[in-house]
């Protein structure tokens, strides 16, 4: 009997049993791939559940392990102190971890999602506006993505970042701050956006379309990249099947995902469609794109010196 043919649990039984069998069996060399990856992450979620990474670098002796992290600076971390080699993040904390001094390069990208992150306040709030954040405070997690997001839409409406009180905090705890009114607005991304939206009734002020565009970024420890090219290469194949697979079998990856998320499948399912995956390497316009973040977190003194996107971009792609 072929796993498909078997009970939801069971099959969900052997095919964790697989991949770990996989893993073990090229993991005896010695030598693993170590991914840093966020729950949110949601293709990589997919592929940590149905082992095809794992499957795939067997063959070159390779086996896979999966580091979660809450976010994209605390990844940066364990790739900065060498405890993951590859890791997936939004725009902004690779910009603070080079600021930082971290030894990373890009190595491919996901195309944008500018609907996958916003504003939102509390569905009973009188704000209706963003630029009736002046004196608020507003929760987000410091040098992610929505960090960027927070600057150009007060910037759009006439604010300047200093105008709020900033609350630095992860999603988990912005979210608890958020249910309980001790901030009055809270930046944040997919999927956890779509929980508020879909759980609290929480209401997007603005999202991030029309002012940035929201690039998700694959980043190797920069020894890592240049000593094999050809475990990237494997990520990368297999990052753009999974994404073919969940765009063909929507439903069957909502259903996959949304329980180790723990999340509702009607959250997952929206979050999903505000997402395209398909990982390319960096393009010197992706590059350019990047840059102006960093320039605009420099002015701002958010990061203690200029960087050059340039300076971490794999030799030859510059």
């Amino acid at each position: 009997m072929s796993i498909a043919k078997l009970p939801r649990r069971l099959a969900l039984a052997s095919l964790i049993a697989l991949t770990t069998w996989a893993g073990t069996a090229a993991a005896q060399s010695g030598e693993l791939l170590r991914i840093g990856y966020q729950k949110s992450a949601s293709l990589l979620t997919l592929q940590k559940a149905q082992g095809t990474l794992e499957k795939r670098l067997a063959p070159l002796g390779v086996g896979v392990k999966w580091v979660e992290f809450p976010a994209g600076p605390q990844l940066l971390e364990g790739l900065n102190v060498g405890s993951v080699d590859v890791g997936f993040v939004g725009e902004a904390p690779p910009i603070f971890a080079q600021a930082a001094g971290a030894n990373f390069v890009y190595i491919g990208y996901d195309p944008a999602a500018p609907e996958a992150e916003a504003i939102v306040v509390p569905k009973d709030s009188p704000i209706k506006s963003v630029a009736e954040l002046r004196g608020k405070k507003v929760a987000f997690n410091k040098g992610s993505n929505v960090h960027f997001l927070l600057v150009k839409l007060l910037e759009k409406a006439g604010l300047k970042y200093a105008d709020i009180q900033p609350v630095f905090l992860p999603p988990a705890d912005a979210r608890a701050a958020f249910e309980k009114g001790a901030v009055d607005a809270w930046v944040i991304w997919d999927p956890f956006l779509s929980a508020a939206e879909k759980q609290t009734g929480a209401r997007v002020l603005a999202d991030g379309r029309g002012t940035v565009n929201n690039f998700a970024y694959y980043l190797a420890e920069r020894g890592y990249a240049q000593k094999k090219p050809q475990v990237i290469k494997a990520l990368f194949d297999d990052s753009t099947e999974r994404g073919q697979w969940l765009r063909a079998n929507f439903k069957q990856a909502v259903a996959l995902i949304a329980p180790l998320q723990g999340l509702e499948p009607e959250v997952v399912e929206q979050s999903l469609r505000r997402y395209q995956f398909g990982v390319k390497p960096v393009t010197a316009a992706i590059a350019a794109e990047q840059q102006k973040i960093a320039d605009s977190f420099f002015e701002l003194k958010l990061i203690p010196k200029a960087i050059r996107i340039a300076d971490a971009l794999p030799a030859g792609a510059n």
